[in-house]
């Protein structure tokens, strides 16, 4: 198994999303997982893939020619692969990965995260989606998809499917234990 990891290329104000992102890291390598990130060396998506490898882990890297440019790639990992652009890096990494999880982060965090939460909803894949929730960090995000919820325009089922852990060893429980929700779209039943 895989786990596809989003998050930021920042270190957040606290210690406590570094110490996180280690932990994550550390325990996806433990577990016997590889972990696909951006493959940055920065803020936590550095801490996540330098923790995995130091543990022993595959860590794949996956990031655009424009920021191997910049010099902001990780020198250690198992693969690094780059790709032309951002859209390309997002499928990518989804297509390497059987679980998806985002970490603190900023705006590339949450856009990666609600694409592949789209993609479940719509049926593309049946992968795990989890956030890992630090310091409450995603609870405001939980607030909003209830809200969602509650005017109609979310299933209350992707409510439910999206993991919610906060130990590296509770998440890694959860992705293992995970049943995908119906697709929004399928299919009516013919009738006779």
């Amino acid at each position: 198994m895989r786990i596809t990891v989003f998050t930021g290329s920042s270190s957040g104000r606290v210690p406590a999303y570094i110490e996180a992102a280690r932990a994550v890291g550390t325990a996806i390598a433990e577990s016997g997982s590889g972990l696909v990130y951006g493959g940055g060396n920065v803020g936590l998506m550095g801490a996540v893939a330098s923790s995995a490898r130091d543990a022993g882990g595959e860590v794949i890297g996956v990031m655009p020619q424009a920021l191997v440019d910049k010099e902001i790639a990780h020198d250690d990992l198992t693969r690094f692969e780059v790709v032309a652009d951002m859209h390309e890096r997002k499928q990518r990494m989804a297509e390497l990965g059987d679980a998806f999880v985002a970490l603190p982060g900023g705006i590339g965090t949450l856009e990666e995260f609600f694409e592949v939460w789209t993609w479940l909803q719509l049926g593309m894949h049946q992968k795990p989606i989890a956030v890992y929730d630090v310091r409450g960090f995603w609870s405001p995000l939980r607030d909003l998809v209830a809200r969602l919820v509650d005017e109609g325009f979310v299933a209350d089922e992707f409510r439910r499917s999206l993991i919610v852990a906060t130990d590296p060893q509770e998440l890694l429980a959860k992705i293992r234990d995970w049943t995908p929700p119906t697709p929004k779209w399928v299919e009516a039943p013919a009738t006779a």
